[in-house]
């Protein structure tokens, strides 16, 4: 396995909060449940996840980001289909909201009350997703190198080697499988040009699409042509200069797939960006303290939750790497 980061250098550790916390919620039993009967298997999942990333990188900082807008409006403007396949549905004149088991909304605000009392920092951006959220403060970092991670392949674009080491720790198929992924990681694995291994990543993505998020993609181009198709012009900037040009020797048939798709070319290449430059905002300091904020409150949800044991392991683990 990869070395988690620089040697020497405790990490940033970023968490994708949403993404981890349904991956409990589906990877754990409902018949987890808090002694008045509230299935809390999301909760222990997740403060159990938290414990253990932070036992594997170590870090000195820490922040769990959040969706302040799920589907962000700039995204859906440019590409209408953009998630649209998770919106629940809502009663006439009501705010659009993502499909969410019923029983996992509440055990959200558990797991938020968790985090404050714990002394865990979360971080938001209005009007924007996670992601933006994971992108904007690991392209500003200067100091510590940094882990993201999430089970959200997006993410993949933001592994980079400067100005700082970023590295994303991607949990799409569990914890125990998690794969670590730097630029040269991305660019074996997906082929994309190691030099622009990130940005190359969210353009192959842009040409494949994505059912996951509602990114149509060119129609006709797969994961495996994309690949080929960034490994021989290097960006999408290239690959549709190539195509406008009669005296480029681009294959007749992947010339009109891509002229096709202009439109969509043009609309979908910022929705599938991560944003680097948000406003975010921080709870709290994201330097991980040595003991809980609120040991009495955090105690006091361990025993009303039943999930004292996850708990401990979380006490435990900001003891290791708090200060």
């Amino acid at each position: 396995m990869m070395a988690m980061t620089d040697p020497g250098k405790s990490p940033l550790l970023l968490l994708d909060g949403a993404s981890l916390w349904f991956r409990a919620y589906y990877a754990l039993p409902e018949s987890i449940t808090a002694p008045d009967g509230r299935p809390v298997n999301a909760v222990r999942g997740f403060i159990d996840m938290v414990a253990a990333l932070m036992t594997r990188t170590e870090p000195s900082r820490l922040a769990v980001c959040l969706d302040l807008n799920w589907r962000p409006q700039f995204r859906v403007d440019a590409i209408p289909s953009y998630k649209a396949h998770r919106v629940a549905e809502a009663a006439p004149g009501t705010e659009e909201s993502e499909e969410v088991p019923d029983s996992l909304t509440p055990q959200v605000d558990m797991i938020m009350d968790v985090l404050q009392a714990a002394g865990i920092a979360t971080a938001g951006a209005d009007g924007l997703e996670a992601d933006d959220v994971l992108g904007t403060l690991a392209a500003r970092e200067r100091n510590d190198p940094v882990v993201v991670v999430s089970g959200d392949r997006d993410l993949l674009q933001v592994a980079a080697d400067e100005p700082v080491q970023v590295r994303v720790l991607y949990v799409g198929r569990g914890l125990a499988k998690a794969e670590m992924f730097g630029p040269a990681e991305v660019a074996e694995k997906y082929g994309v040009p190691l030099h622009r291994a990130g940005d190359a990543y969210a353009e192959l993505a842009l040409l494949r699409g994505d059912s996951s998020d509602g990114l149509p993609g060119v129609k006709g181009v797969g994961e495996k042509t994309a690949s080929t198709l960034m490994l021989r012009y290097g960006s999408v900037a290239e690959l549709r200069a190539a195509a406008l040009d009669p005296s480029s020797d681009m294959a007749q048939g992947v010339r009109a797939k891509l002229n096709a798709a202009s439109d969509y070319l043009d609309a979908a290449l910022p929705v599938v960006r991560v944003v680097t430059d948000a406003d975010v905002h921080l709870s709290r300091s994201d330097v991980i303290p040595a003991a809980p904020a609120d040991s009495e409150r955090l105690n006091q949800l361990a025993v009303e939750l039943g999930v004292v044991n996850a708990v401990d392991r979380l006490v435990s683990a900001l003891a290791a790497n708090g200060s």
